[in-house]
């Protein structure tokens, strides 16, 4: 298949986006699901799988830590806000 671009070829996954990552995430695992790889390039691919699923992970962590709840006062203009998942 040809949706997953050579290990050279690939970019850093730090530099990737969210949606990048998701993207090249989801064609390696239509890739691995199709069974048309060898065993050395599925486990190349499945690396690199697992690498950007870190990558993922670490992403939403840090944008739901910059989430902020408005709490709203009687005049309703915000009145204060508090970390994400706080109130």
């Amino acid at each position: 298949m040809t949706d997953t671009p050579d290990t050279a070829d690939t970019p850093a996954i730090s530099s990737l986006s969210f949606e990048a990552a998701m993207g090249e995430l989801e064609s390696i695992v239509r890739h691995l699901e199709s069974g048309d790889v060898s065993l050395e390039k599925s486990v190349a691919l499945y690396e690199r799988g697992h690498a950007l699923r870190a990558h993922c992970e670490a992403r939403l962590a840090a944008a739901q830590a910059r989430i902020e709840q408005v709490s709203l006062g009687a005049d309703g203009q915000a009145a204060a806000t508090a970390p994400f998942g706080e109130g």
